[in-house]
């Protein structure tokens, strides 16, 4: 690892998966692992490629039941150039003796950047030495340049080229009993002398995938097109010590891309157009040019050096491009086929990062939710409930896609999923729309289509709540929060806890927004949007009691997670750390005990304690107070203690919100959390997951960490709010972002000192607040602050 360069060095093929994840290359629009082209899939090798917001629905058998589950399609794979002497073995690692090898990410430029020796025998070497690009400027093309140089010999070498359309879904071992194989009509033409076509669609979403490719070679090049491929072979001919070139330019379309007739047409067309190589590449390198600076991130070390990597895989999935598609914030990015591509409730963990970046990309993910806002109605209306039910898991067309079964890998067990009844998941949308219209100064889209999101979502809110009067109070039943750990009681014979503290606050937080929004909205669009909805002032009044008596339970003198949390059983921690080392997948080890985590006081992730990273601590005072109860620093101090000790981390998300709350109320431990963070994905804490693809939300959560984390900053009211808590391993750095208009305002903080530099436009000043201290910074200024200790 260094500044801008990740490399690996040897080849280890337990490592080829996680490497694979790591080296992958994307633009937004799609992305491909970073597997060797010489390699197939199988048991150690990967190589697939993704296009954003492509999915397909099929029916399984699993466990004696009819399973359907929709996924993000492997589409057919362009890398594979394989090359051998003459009537040789194809060159694999698997084949032939590697010498070297080596992988170098280089970020900057977005390039993976591939060296390897192998030995022929009798003193012969091959190195090879491959430069691939997916390019950022024009989406739609991607790029491989091969040079091989002959050590020890002279003669010809074999070079075959493909396009392989006979590609499925096979990249997670836990998914393998499903059916995975997604594309169909796979045909293979020929539309040049040195450029192939291939095309498919995908068996039931019918979605027209057309990608050509062109190679560039001094010898002729000849082709064999046998669908699910398409074959382009030359021979070089080698001498030692000189070096040949082999150039494989690819575009690819789909039929959901705007501005085109015929996905095959238009692959082909671009493909035609294209330039070479060393074209393409100055291009790509201009467009990651202008990327890096407007997301700029100056920490120093090794966390530096991570944090850089982290923001290079969010903007390889979620870029510029990303704003003319209707697609989400797929947990796992486009890295790889865990959790099928869907789309969570992370973009809670994106977006505050895309926000003060590429506003553009966060109102792109948010329109993808408010088109599936009729379907969220229609999923509430299903379940008799009115408003918006987002589903926990949404991927196409916004139904429901949580599986209806999990597979437990340590006891070989297929389990009931009861994840959909995470519900909080519209919240996190509620969320996601305020803070972008903060940070944006949006006010058209809160007005239009945030506001009918949030009304919805408020609506569903306040009629899943019932009042009891035995408590005086509104419950929320029958959910499941953060913690997947507990989906229901102990013996019960139906899942869902009740009153989920974070569930109950964060509706209640709902509430009271859409409240305000409604009175602060112009009256002409209030008119419009209570017409169209529906709404009465008994309603509203309705809202409004709701908001304010929503139950939240406590015990000893802390939140809990749930009412009866305090109730269950203490788990023996160390009796279990000394049997099994890593459990942090408490769950999966309970289950194959014959026992479950719903007995036990044990969490997998964050749940209260997220409280504590969406809302600063004035701002959660201010919430318990409109509910009516007491919530001081001292207690918030209990909370956090008593959940530390109770929680597992088994998502990689819980390392980053413990990080976060500790910064603020325990900064000597918090660094511990931080770093599990950043190293969640290189160093694979989860035990093998990131070979199936990154952790998108703990990455840009990282980015955010430093951004808002650190810093205190918040966007409210038209201003900038500013806290900072530096930590000692991290109390000096700076970065640069977009708020409301101002493109490049830099901030830096070092040695309690913080500089804020605005450049030189036409936009208004941007207040600037801090505790107990505000300024106004104009355009061209720069503000030079002392810091409390």
């Amino acid at each position: 690892m260094t500044g801008w360069t990740w490399e690996y060095q040897g080849y280890e093929p337990a490592e080829q998966r996680l490497r694979e994840s790591l080296c992958t290359l994307g633009n937004g629009y799609f992305a491909t692992r970073g597997a060797l082209p010489e390699c197939a899939a199988d048991e150690v090798h990967y190589p697939g490629t993704y296009v954003a917001g492509t999915y397909n629905r099929l029916t399984s058998d699993v466990a004696g039941r009819q399973v359907e589950n929709e996924d993000m399609v492997n589409v057919p794979n362009w890398l594979p150039l394989y090359f051998r002497l003459r009537d040789g073995q194809w060159l694999t690692p698997e084949t032939a003796p590697v010498l070297t090898h080596r992988m170098d990410l280089r970020l900057a430029s977005g390039m993976l950047e591939r060296r390897t020796r192998y030995d022929l025998g009798e003193g012969r070497v091959l190195s090879v030495r491959q430069q691939r690009i997916v390019h950022m400027a024009d989406p739609h093309l991607a790029a491989l340049r091969t040079e091989f140089t002959a050590e020890g010999f002279s003669g010809p070498l074999e070079v075959e080229a493909l396009l392989d359309g006979g590609v499925t879904n096979s990249g997670v071992p836990r998914y393998r009993d499903l059916d995975g194989r997604h594309l169909t009509h796979v045909h293979a033409g020929t539309a040049a002398p040195d450029t192939v076509w291939l095309r498919c669609r995908t068996r039931t979403s019918d979605v027209r995938i057309g990608m050509a490719a062109r190679l560039i070679a001094d010898p002729p090049v000849t082709i064999r097109n046998k669908s699910p491929r398409t074959i382009q072979h030359t021979c070089l001919d080698l001498v030692e010590g000189r070096t040949a070139t082999v150039d494989k330019v690819v575009a690819l379309h789909t039929s959901r891309d705007p501005a085109i007739s015929d996905p095959l047409h238009a692959a082909v067309e671009r493909v035609g157009r294209a330039p070479g190589f060393d074209d393409l590449l100055e291009t790509h390198l201009t467009a990651w040019d202008q990327l890096w600076r407007r997301a700029e991130l100056d920490v120093a070390g090794e966390s530096g050096r991570i944090l850089r990597l982290h923001l290079f895989h969010v903007l390889q999935a979620l870029s510029p491009h990303t704003a003319d598609l209707d697609v989400g914030v797929p947990a796992r990015g486009l890295h790889g086929e865990a959790y099928r591509g869907h789309v969570f409730w992370d973009e809670l963990f994106v977006l505050p990062y895309l926000n003060l970046h590429f506003p553009e990309v966060s109102r792109a993910l948010l329109r993808y939710r408010h088109r599936r806002l009729e379907q969220a109605r229609t999923s509430a209306g299903a379940v008799g409930r009115r408003g918006a039910m987002y589903p926990w898991q949404s991927g196409s067309d916004g139904r429901e896609e949580t599986q209806q079964l999990h597979l437990n890998p340590r006891s070989g067990r297929w389990l009931p999923d009861h994840s959909r009844l995470q519900h909080h998941v519209g919240s996190a949308i509620a969320y996601n729309v305020w803070q972008y219209c903060e940070a944006s100064g949006d006010t058209e889209f809160l007005h239009t289509k945030g506001a009918e999101m949030l009304l919805q979502i408020a609506r569903f809110w306040a009629d899943k709540a019932v009042y009891d009067e035995a408590i005086g109070r509104h419950r929320i039943k029958g959910v499941v929060g953060p913690d997947e750990y507990h989906d229901s009681y102990p013996g019960a014979s139906r899942p869902g806890l009740d009153d989920n503290a974070y569930t109950n606050v964060t509706a209640a937080w709902v509430l009271a927004r859409t409240l305000e929004l409604l009175e602060t909205l112009p009256e002409p669009r209030r008119r419009e949007l209570v017409e169209r909805n529906g709404v009465d002032g008994g309603e509203l009044e309705q809202w409004e009691d709701v908001s304010r008596t929503l139950h939240v339970p406590f015990h000893d003198d802390v939140i809990s997670q749930f009412a009866g949390y305090g109730d269950l059983a203490e788990l023996p921690w160390e009796e279990y750390r000394q049997r099994y080392g890593d459990i942090r997948r408490l769950d999966r080890i309970l289950e194959a005990e014959g026992d479950t985590v719903n007995r036990y006081q044990a969490s997998k992730q964050a749940d209260v304690l997220m409280l504590g990273y969406l809302f600063a601590p004035a701002e959660l005072h201010g919430l318990f107070q409109r509910l009516g109860l007491r919530m001081d620093e001292e207690t918030w101090r209990r909370t956090v203690d008593y959940y530390m000790h109770r929680t597992s981390h088994g998502s990689t998300l819980s390392g980053l919100v413990h990080g976060w709350v500790l910064a603020r109320c325990r900064r000597r431990e918090a660094w511990k959390f931080c770093q599990e963070a950043l190293q969640g994905d290189i160093a694979d804490v989860q035990g093998g997951t990131t070979g199936e693809g990154i952790h998108l939300g703990a990455m840009a959560g990282t980015l955010d960490l430093v951004q808002r984390g650190l810093t205190g900053l918040d966007t409210r009211g038209g201003a900038l709010w500013l806290d900072p808590v530096p930590l000692p391993e991290l109390s000096s750095y700076g970065f640069a972002l977009r708020y409301q208009g101002h493109w490049g305002v830099r901030l830096r903080l070092e040695r309690g000192k913080l500089e804020i530099a605005v450049p030189s436009s036409d936009a208004s000043a941007i207040d600037v607040r801090l505790p107990n201290h505000a300024v106004s910074v104009e355009p061209g200024e720069t503000a030079r602050l002392e810091l409390p200790d």
